[in-house]
Order: C-alpha cells, then sequence, then structure tokens
C-alpha cells in the first residue's frame, strides 16, 4: 500500500524516562556511600596502618618530676651506703676470723710446752727448790702471755662429762656416785672466747 506522501509519519512512542528517585531505591549505594564503607575510611584515616593506640598509649611515659627524680637518687644513695656498710663488716668479721685462726695456731703449738713445764714442776724436789722456782717463774710468765691473748685454761673437775669441753681418756667405777662425771684431768682444757683450742683430758666415772 502506497503512502500518502503529504501524511506526515507518525513518531514511535518513547520509553518513560526513571525519576531519579527510583534510580536512587533501586541502584546499590556506592563505596563511599555506604555507611559501612564510610565508617572503616573514616577509621583507617584517622588511625595508620600498624597504629595500635593503646601500646602507643602505655609507650610513651610520663615525663618524671623533679621529686620523683630526688627521690630516686636517694633511694639509690642509702642502698649504696648500706652495701658498703655490709661489706667493711663482713671485712672486719674475717680478718678477726684469720687473726683468731692464726692465733689459736701458735697457741696449740705452745700448751705441749706449758704441759711440760707443770709436770717438771710437780716432780721437783723440795730440795730442788731452786729448780723449782725457776720452772714456776717461767710457767706463770708464759700463762700471761697467754691471758694476754685471750687464752684461759679450765680445769672441768666435779662436772659432768660434756664432749664439746672435755675428751675422755679412760672411766673408772663411780664408786656410789654419780656415772659421767669428770674424776680426774690429766690435762687441762684450753678456750679463746668460745672457740676451744683443746678440750680438756680427763678420766671419766663409769
Amino acid at each position: 500500500m502506497a503512502t500518502d506522501p503529504e501524511t506526515p509519519e507518525r513518531p514511535e512512542p518513547e520509553a518513560p524516562e526513571e525519576t531519579p528517585t527510583e534510580a536512587a531505591d533501586t541502584a546499590e549505594p556506592a563505596g563511599e556511600q555506604d555507611p559501612g564503607n564510610e565508617a572503616e575510611y573514616e577509621e583507617a584515616v584517622e588511625r595508620p596502618d600498624g597504629f595500635d593506640g593503646e601500646a602507643e598509649a602505655s609507650a610513651v611515659e610520663a615525663p618524671r618530676t623533679v621529686e620523683q627524680e630526688r627521690d630516686e637518687y636517694l633511694d639509690l644513695a642509702r642502698r649504696t651506703q648500706a652495701e658498703l656498710e655490709n661489706f667493711r663488716k663482713r671485712v672486719a668479721r674475717d680478718q678477726a676470723t684469720t687473726t683468731t685462726r692464726a692465733k689459736a695456731g701458735i697457741v696449740r703449738e705452745l700448751l705441749p710446752v706449758v704441759d711440760n713445764l707443770e709436770r717438771a714442776l710437780g716432780a721437783a724436789a723440795e730440795a730442788e727448790a731452786g729448780v723449782s722456782d725457776g720452772i714456776r717463774l717461767v710457767l706463770s710468765e708464759l700463762a700471761a702471755v697467754l691471758e694476754r691473748n685471750g687464752v684461759s685454761a679450765f680445769d672441768p673437775s666435779g662436772e659432768p662429762f660434756d664432749p664439746t669441753f672435755h675428751e675422755a681418756i679412760s672411766t673408772q667405777p663411780a664408786n656410789g656416785g654419780d656415772s659421767g662425771v669428770v674424776l680426774n684431768v690429766v690435762e687441762k682444757g684450753y678456750r679463746a672466747g668460745e672457740t676451744v683450742l683443746r678440750p680438756a683430758r680427763v678420766v671419766v666415772s663409769g
């Protein structure tokens, strides 16, 4: 069928355009418009990678005041002074112990000499008055030297036997008395202060 040249062509109807409101409702929100994404973005901007707020806060110490530094130096000075005082006491104690040991060694070597002088004095006859007087003089001088060095003799006759201070060389019957009592002193004991240089050699009742 031929068209009439005078009749204009009827345009095709256009599809209705979507309004901005409908497009906004149907389309998914962009990344920067998503509330969750926006929160993560703001947190990333405020805290860069590797930043730990709590760790950084704890690592940064508050500046010390003058009073705190003064107290620390005073405490250090007190500790140092106490350690120095303890060191001095320890050195003095060690020196005293060394001196006592050295003195005790010399005294132990002299004690047999004292014993022999006492035996010689007891064996001297009355006729040999000059000899006994000489022995007695030497013995008294030697005893004075020991006493000046803090050494004293002890005679435990009649005392209960104590192995700390006595050395039993023999026993004898008690004969009605108590057992474990020192009956006779063969050699006197010697001590320097609280240190026993030689226990007394005794005969004990059995």
